[in-house]
């Protein structure tokens, strides 16, 4: 345990203090990861049938945890940590931050209780809250090339309100509707952000590269994209469903293609990144399919949550946790491990069950148990990383 806490610089010993309300990513990171590691162990012992069920059915409970409590912490974290670089202007720190950081606490907390409209109010209001952080310094300093991640939050606080008022009998729809579309959120803000960082890191990072960007895959891709977003706000299937699925992952395939990902074999911190975006159009072709029946849609929903979203998630809280505490961008082999856990996770629960429906249960087990040990790893290894100072004295 003494070897994963110390991952200071030979060269560099790490200012004094307690920095864990100093920017954004600091505490959410922590959080993400340590609730990755927990939660989908717990899922995996309800799956298995070993305990009972939360305030929200246990599949329900298990997609919304991911995606409202997982996900959403990580991309406020960032939101938080690159709007500050973004728009020039501070973003929550201090208490403020630390109350942020509360809030979404008691969401993950009330919805193992009975207390339904308590957990509907909490968890629609983080994520309406961490807009309205990011609005102020997005509108004072005019910079309307983000505003739509306002409204993405927005969005993301309508659509987790409308989950609980399905779950509390005041709204009528299929409960994995809202689900669907908190999932085309995100896979459009991975697809948004990965387009802005992927080709930029590769370049900077491995010698050779030459990652480039086409306007109109850019268009392609992203336009498929809000798509197959407007498909399932309308519930469309069959062969609509399909044919924008089919278009949306040829458009991020190509998109993938230009970004030169042979050249990153040798540079995990890249690597990680390249390969959790092709998770993408592996996504949209199993929706395809699912779509058309052909196969259930569990394959497609995990091709997305635990190799696109997992992936990118491991990679970006790796490498943005580094740079912004003064530390080389460089994988160290805990980290590699770290990525190559996610990796492993996320075949085994697509694929297995794929081939061998059979092995089904033991895919689930073995695919949290992988996953868990990577969040968990994240966790113990950067807890003094995120809560101490930066190593070269910067603010942040």
């Amino acid at each position: 345990m003494a070897v994963l806490m110390q991952m200071e610089e030979p060269s560099k010993q790490a200012p004094a203090g307690f920095a864990l309300w100093a920017l954004g990513f600091r505490p959410f990171y922590l959080l993400a990861s340590g609730f990755a590691a927990l939660s989908i162990l717990f899922w995996g012992l309800q799956f298995t049938g070993w305990l009972g069920r939360p305030y929200l059915p246990a599949p329900i409970w298990h997609a919304h945890e991911m995606i409202f409590g997982f996900a959403l912490a990580v991309i406020v974290g960032f939101l938080f940590t690159a709007g500050r670089n973004w728009s020039g202007l501070p973003t929550p720190t201090g208490w403020r931050l630390a109350a942020l950081a509360a809030l979404w606490v008691a969401g993950r907390v009330l919805v193992l209780t009975p207390f339904g409209w308590a957990a509907a109010v909490v968890n629609a209001a983080f994520p309406l809250a961490a807009a309205i952080a990011i609005a102020l310094p997005f509108v004072k300093s005019r910079n309307q090339r983000n505003y739509f991640f306002i409204a993405l939050l927005m969005l993301m606080s309508v659509v987790v309100l409308g989950i609980h008022l399905e779950q509390l009998g005041v709204l009528r729809f299929p409960g994995w509707a809202g689900i669907q579309v908190a999932l085309d959120v995100i896979l459009f803000i991975m697809a948004v952000m990965g387009g802005r960082v992927i080709p930029m890191f590769t370049n900077n990072g491995v010698p050779g590269a030459a990652a480039t960007r086409k306007p109109l895959v850019e268009k392609a891709a992203l336009g498929a994209t809000l798509l197959l977003l407007a498909a399932d706000v309308l519930q469309a299937g069959g062969w609509v469903l399909a044919l924008v699925a089919i278009v949306a992952a040829a458009a991020h395939l190509v998109r993938w293609a230009l970004w030169d990902p042979l050249k990153t074999l040798r540079t995990p911190i890249v690597w990680v990144l390249q390969v959790a975006y092709l998770w993408i159009p592996v996504h949209l072709g199993l929706r395809a399919a699912a779509a058309l029946g052909w196969l259930a849609p569990s394959a497609a929903t995990h091709a997305l949550t635990v190799g696109a979203i997992g992936g990118l998630i491991i990679g970006m809280i790796t490498r943005t946790a580094r740079g912004h505490t003064g530390r080389p961008l460089q994988a160290d082999r805990y980290e590699t491990a770290c990525y190559l856990m996610v990796l492993l996770a996320a075949l085994v629960r697509v694929f297995v069950p794929l081939f061998a429906p059979a092995l089904l249960l033991q895919a689930v087990v073995w695919s949290a148990v992988l996953w868990s040990a990577a969040f968990g790893l994240y966790f113990v290894r950067y807890w003094p990383v995120l809560t101490r100072p930066r190593l070269d004295g910067r603010p942040g």
